[in-house]
């Protein structure tokens, strides 16, 4: 497919696969091109291979997967979710805000390609371990990351029939220790602090509803 596929993409879902007849590796060639979902919002995206520079551009709420990236992934990403099943290029996330990507990490150099000003590289754990140790309330999509993850393999695997996407999920347990979680640190701030204010609110909230039942819900009239 060409550069810009799913362009502002605001709903539905993009396949991309290799022709039947295709006999290489899909995560060493490139299916894609370059600037590919720039500014998607909503919907979904699987591409069975290695898409160009600049994956997942300004992605702003939409789900994309894909085996591999060029230079520049996710960058200037603000919401959303990426799955990257293989390599990716340098400077990958750089001036990413909003939303989470799990990359992985095949060949254990992924940090050295990670552009670390704004994000934060996490281990995936596993639903149990998550639930024990990290607080809902900065869980992104308020579930766990192994549930999340799981899915979007699941899903590629059915959309395109990836082979990376299959062997990945039957050797899930070693698998999920490679992935790593691009955790924008301004989103996770924000998680935290959204969490709080619902929770002021409802605190808030309450204490009304039991100052009027303690007055047994009457008001005094003006005089």
């Amino acid at each position: 497919a060409n550069d810009y596929t799913g362009k502002g993409l605001s709903g539905g879902r993009i396949v991309v696969r290799p022709s039947l007849d295709f006999r290489g590796e899909a995560v060493r060639n490139t299916i894609v091109g370059n600037t590919v979902m720039y500014g998607a919002t909503t919907g979904e995206a699987y591409f069975c291979g290695v898409a160009g520079e600049r994956f997942a551009v300004r992605l702003s709420g939409a789900t994309a997967v894909v085996e591999g990236t060029g230079d520049h992934g996710c960058e200037y990403m603000t919401g959303g979710t990426v799955a990257v099943l293989g390599k990716t290029g340098r400077n990958f996330a750089a001036g990413m805000s909003g939303g989470v990507a799990f990359v992985y990490d095949e060949d254990g150099q992924f940090a050295s390609r990670c552009n670390l000003s704004m994000v934060s590289l996490e281990k995936v754990l596993t639903k149990a371990e998550q639930t024990a140790s990290v607080k809902p309330s900065i869980w992104h999509n308020g579930t766990t990351d192994e549930v999340q993850l799981k899915k979007l393999l699941e899903d590629h695997h059915r959309w395109t029939g990836s082979k990376r996407a299959r062997e990945l999920l039957d050797d899930w347990t070693m698998a999920r220790t490679r992935f790593v979680k691009v955790f924008p640190n301004e989103y996770k701030r924000a998680l935290a602090e959204i969490h709080d204010r619902k929770a002021l609110a409802a605190a808030s909230g309450n204490d009304a509803q039991a100052a009027v039942a303690a007055g047994g819900g009457k008001k005094t009239a003006a005089v």
